[in-house]
C-alpha cells in the first residue's frame, strides 16, 4: 500500500472533521445554486410561454418571488413621466390589499429604484433615509431588493421583493432576480409587440365595422354607432360622445352607450378639471391613478378610471370620445388611450364622410323644394289668380251669382295665400337665418332618425318675436324633445308646433309613439327641458295624449322687449 494512502489516516482527528465539513459544505451550496438555477431556469420558461402583456406581467412578478425566495413582490411599470402606471403584486391577502386601499405612486424607495435605474438590495428598508414610511394596514416589511426591467436601454418597469425568508437577500438573489429581468424583458417585449399587432387587427375591424355602418343607413345614429365601437375596442363599462359650445361651458352628454347609459344620456354637466374636459381643450387624456379628478359623470357610471380624447371632424373639434371603467376592472393605461387616439381619428374621417352624404342628401331635398316653390309660384299661383280674376268678371257679368261668387274667391285668395307661406317656408336664403329656418333645419336633421316627416306649424310672429337668446333656447328644445323622441317613443307621426303669442312662446310636440311608459328612459333629457323653462320662469310638461303618444309642452314667457 502507498503510503500516501495513509496520510489521511495520520491526520488528527479535527483536522480530518473540518476536511469533510469544507467538503460537504461546497456540496450544499452547489447543489443548492443548481437548485436556484433549475429555478430560475423553470421561471424563465414560464414567463417566456405567455404573449398576453397581463398574464405577463402578472407571471413575471410570481416566479421573481419564487426565485428569490421573497413573501412580497411586485412588478411596476413606468409611464412616461416617470412614475409608476401600474403596480402589480403577490403574496399580499386581496383583504389587505383593498384596507390599504391605492397603490404606490412610485416615491420612496420604490422611486429611487426608478431613478437609479440600478438593483438596490437593503437589510432593512425601514431604515433608509429615502423611505416615505407604510401605509395604515401595510404588512411589515424589512429586506429589499429592487431589479429594474430594461427593454432596448429603456426601463419598462422594475421588480420588487422583500421579505426573505432566510434572511437579507444576498449578490446570488440579486443576480437571479436580474438574470430573470433580462428574460423578462425580452418576453415583455414579445407580449408588446402581439399586443400591437391584436389591437392594430381589432382596431382595424371595429373601425370597418364602423365605416360600413355609417355609410350604409341614411338614418343611422351616428354618434351612438361610434360609442357602441368604443366600448368594444377598449372593453370599457361605459362610453360616450360629449360636446360643448365652447371650451369652459358646459358638456352635454350626447350619446352614452354601457353601464348608467340611460341615467347620463343628453345630461348638462358642469365643467370640471377632468380627462373629459382636458379632451374637450384638444388634449387625449387619461385619469391619474390617485383618482386626483373630479367626476365628470357626477357618479352615475362607473368613472374610477377613465379615458377620453378630442373628436375632430372635417378640422373642427366637435367634442369628445370618452371611455370609463369601474374600480374593480384594471384602469385604463397609455396603451389604451393611444388605441382610442387611433379610433378618434380614423372616426373623424368617417363621420365626415357621413355627414357629406347628408349634406348631399340635404342639397337635395333644398334643391327640391326650390323647384318646388318656382313651379308653385310660376303655375300655379297664377292660374288660381288668373281663375279669380275670371270669376270675378263673371260675377259682374251675372249680379245674380256675385255672392256666391264673392266666397269662391275669397276661398281662391286663402289658398294663394297658403301657397305664398309654403313658397316661403320651401325656399331657402343665404342671407341672415331666421329663427324659422334654424327650427326647419333641426326638424330636416332629425327627420332622418325619426324616418318621417313631421308636421310643422308655425303660429304668430316666430321670426319677429323668437330672438337673440331666446331664439338659441327654443332651438335647443326643439332639438331635445325630437331627439327624445326618436330615441325612445318609436312613433309613426310626429306633430310639431311652434307658437309666438302676448303670453309667450310655446313649443308643443305631439307623438303617436308608446306613451310615457319609456319616459323613464328619457327623464334626463326632460329634465334639461325643465331647467331651460325654470331658468325663464316658464314650465315643461309631459302628458299622455288620449289617442295615444305623449305630448310635451314647453313654454315660456317674454322677459323684456330685446326679445321680441
Amino acid at each position: 500500500m502507498d503510503p500516501e494512502e495513509l496520510r489521511v489516516a495520520d491526520l488528527p482527528k479535527l483536522e480530518v472533521n473540518g476536511v469533510v465539513g469544507d467538503s460537504i459544505a461546497r456540496t450544499i451550496r452547489v447543489l443548492s445554486s443548481q437548485r436556484r438555477l433549475q429555478t430560475l431556469l423553470d421561471a424563465s420558461n414560464v414567463v417566456a410561454s405567455d404573449l398576453d402583456l397581463e398574464r405577463v406581467l402578472r407571471r413575471i412578478a410570481e416566479e421573481a418571488r419564487t426565485v428569490a425566495d421573497a413573501q412580497f413582490a411586485a412588478l411596476g411599470v413606468i409611464a412616461a413621466d416617470g412614475h409608476l402606471e401600474r403596480f402589480i403584486h403577490v403574496g399580499m391577502p386581496r383583504d389587505i390589499a383593498e384596507q390599504i386601499g391605492d397603490l404606490p405612486a412610485g416615491h420612496g424607495v420604490l422611486g429611487a429604484v426608478i431613478e437609479s435605474r440600478n438593483p438596490i438590495r437593503l437589510t432593512d428598508l425601514t431604515t433608509d433615509p429615502r423611505a416615505v414610511g407604510f401605509p395604515a394596514h401595510h404588512p411589515a416589511m424589512t429586506s429589499f431588493l429592487g431589479v429594474p426591467i430594461t427593454i432596448r436601454g429603456e426601463t419598462y418597469g422594475n421588480l420588487y421583493l422583500t421579505n426573505r425568508a432566510d434572511g437579507p437577500f444576498t449578490a446570488e438573489d440579486e443576480e437571479l432576480v436580474t438574470a430573470l429581468a433580462a428574460t423578462a424583458a425580452t418576453a415583455i417585449n414579445n407580449a408588446r409587440l402581439y399586443e400591437e399587432a391584436r389591437r392594430a387587427q381589432q382596431l382595424s375591424a371595429i373601425l370597418g365595422d364602423v365605416t360600413s355602418a355609417l355609410l350604409a343607413s341614411e338614418s343611422i345614429d351616428v354618434f351612438g354607432v361610434l360609442a357602441h365601437g368604443v366600448v368594444t375596442l377598449t372593453q370599457a363599462d361605459f362610453a360616450a360622445i360629449v360636446t360643448s359650445d365652447d371650451v369652459g361651458d358646459e358638456m352635454f352628454v350626447d350619446t352614452g352607450r354601457g353601464q348608467g347609459a340611460s341615467l347620463v344620456e343628453g345630461e348638462v354637466l358642469p365643467w370640471v378639471d377632468c380627462a373629459v374636459s382636458r379632451a374637450m381643450e384638444g388634449e387625449a387624456s387619461i385619469s391619474p391613478p390617485e383618482r386626483t379628478d373630479e367626476q365628470a359623470f357626477g357618479g352615475l357610471v362607473p368613472d374610477a378610471s377613465v379615458i377620453a380624447v378630442p373628436l375632430v371632424v372635417s378640422g373642427d373639434r366637435i367634442g369628445a370620445i370618452c371611455a370609463t371603467r369601474a374600480a374593480e376592472r384594471p384602469a385604463f393605461h397609455a396603451g389604451d388611450l393611444t388605441l382610442l387616439s387611433d379610433f378618434a381619428t380614423q372616426a373623424g374621417l368617417a363621420v365626415a364622410l357621413s355627414w357629406a352624404r347628408a349634406d348631399r342628401q340635404r342639397l337635395s331635398v333644398i334643391e327640391d323644394r326650390a323647384r318646388t316653390a318656382r313651379d308653385l309660384h310660376d303655375h300655379v299661383i297664377q292660374r288660381l289668380f288668373a281663375t279669380g280674376l275670371g270669376l270675378q268678371a263673371f260675377a259682374s257679368a251675372h249680379p245674380r251669382h256675385a255672392g256666391t261668387i264673392d266666397r269662391h274667391v275669397v276661398e281662391i285668395d286663402a289658398a294663394i295665400e297658403d301657397i305664398r307661406n309654403a313658397i316661403f317656408t320651401l325656399r331657402t336664403r343665404k342671407t341672415a337665418r331666421t329663427t324659422r329656418h334654424r327650427l326647419l333645419d333641426v326638424v330636416t336633421e332629425l327627420s332622418a332618425g325619426l324616418g318621417l316627416a313631421p308636421q310643422v306649424t308655425f303660429t304668430g310672429p316666430v321670426d319677429a318675436d323668437i330672438r337673440g337668446g331666446l331664439a338659441d333656447d327654443v332651438v335647443a328644445v326643439l332639438r331635445e324633445t325630437v331627439s327624445n323622441v326618436t330615441r325612445h317613443a318609436k312613433a309613426t307621426a310626429v306633430s310639431i308646433e311652434v307658437q309666438a303669442a302676448e303670453s309667450g312662446i310655446t313649443v308643443i310636440v305631439e307623438d303617436d309613439g308608446v306613451g310615457l311608459s319609456a319616459c323613464g328612459k328619457a327623464e334626463s333629457g326632460t329634465a334639461n327641458l325643465r331647467a331651460r323653462a325654470r331658468a325663464r320662469d316658464g314650465i315643461f310638461e309631459l302628458t299622455p295624449r288620449r289617442t295615444g303618444g305623449v305630448r310635451a309642452r314647453w313654454h315660456v314667457p317674454f322677459e323684456g322687449e330685446d326679445e321680441r
